[in-house]
């Protein structure tokens, strides 16, 4: 039964990964709206109205990550919630913003009112995909726990270079995402500027992901797993050409934008794979004292538990995966064009 907690691993990352790619468009067109939508009020309605079908039903992708977190590695997630209290309470505010902004901008007719909102939902989404990226940065990294797992610092020791690349390269990765999934769903105007801004920040973000695997393999030192076991390599490989094939596909003469976003989207998710299979079986290295670690095997449920866990994960995880796929074709059938 020794291999639940290797396949909890796995799905852990896969859960994260998810998350990032379907709640990363909701918070890069929010973080873009302020921007493209300059033009006209229809145009940023429209851009609400194409997020919001999915923004909440993608956020369940959070909840299930941190779900199986505290059920499956519950020791891990205590240390991981005491480790980082403050840029999680920053996390959950931003994404309470967001929801809220989401709600309340339609319920006065005053462009003022529906402007402010939509900067608060600006805000927020900038500061949460920070945040995200801030974070699993610092798990990377590794935190800096005693032999203890008991957490020497403060949120300013989170706040390195290598850290803040990874939130700028979360936030840059995000607004590519969130205007290839824009351009795509709209026409007239909107179409053009989503089209240029996802073309301008993608060599910004493809520069500074290249910059980040770099420091993350031999830096941050998540090497050790990929050089023992060569067959990993194909994870960042992998990673490396889907972002290369949503880049083309994006400048390709008139733009696939579904193609590209899909593609970015593999990319986000193998992104997510390549740092957490290179920390296994850390779930929380410590740079202080190796023994402070938190691994799968002193943070992981009973193997029961596991188990019983696994059975529900592979009848429903599917289905809400379909059902996702299902509201995505059929919620929003036609591009919408905010001209009419």
């Amino acid at each position: 039964m020794e291999y639940l907690g290797d396949i909890w691993f796995v799905l852990w990352a896969v859960l994260w990964g998810i998350y990032f790619a379907l709640d990363g468009y909701d918070f890069g067109i929010s973080m873009l709206v302020p921007a493209l939508g300059l033009g006209t009020e229809k145009e940023r309605d429209t851009m609400h109205l194409v997020t919001g079908p999915f923004w909440d039903g993608n956020e369940a992708w959070l909840i299930a990550a941190g779900g199986v977190t505290f059920a499956a590695f519950p020791t891990a997630y205590a240390v991981l919630f005491a480790s980082l209290y403050t840029p999680l309470m920053l996390l959950l505010l931003a994404l309470i913003l967001r929801g809220i902004a989401a709600e309340f901008r339609h319920q006065l007719a005053d462009r003022q009112w529906s402007r402010f909102w939509d900067w608060v939902s600006a805000g927020s989404s900038f500061l949460a995909a920070l945040l995200l990226g801030v974070a699993f940065s610092n798990l990377f990294r590794g935190l800096p726990l005693d032999g203890d797992s008991l957490f020497q610092g403060n949120i300013l020791n989170l706040l390195h270079p290598y850290a803040l690349l990874g939130g700028l390269l979360f936030v840059l990765m995000f607004v590519v995402h969130g205007a290839i999934y824009l351009a795509s769903r709209v026409t007239g105007d909107l179409e053009k500027k989503a089209r240029l801004a996802a073309k301008a920040a993608w060599p910004l973000f493809f520069l500074s992901f290249l910059l980040y695997v770099v420091l993350t393999f031999f830096w941050a030192g998540l090497s050790k797993n990929y050089f023992e076991a060569p067959l990993l390599l194909g994870l960042p490989v992998a990673c490396l050409v889907a972002f290369v094939a949503s880049g083309h596909y994006l400048y390709r003469s008139g733009g696939n934008f579904p193609a590209a976003f899909r593609y970015s989207g593999l990319g986000i998710i193998l992104l997510a794979l390549t740092g957490v299979m290179g920390m296994y079986p850390n779930l929380i290295p410590s740079r202080l004292d190796p023994l402070g670690a938190l691994t799968i095997q002193n943070s992981a449920s009973t193997p029961k538990t596991l188990l019983i866990m696994l059975v529900v994960a592979l009848i429903f995880v599917p289905l809400v995966i379909a059902y996702q796929w299902w509201s995505h074709r059929k919620l929003t059938p036609e591009k919408l064009n905010p001209e009419y």
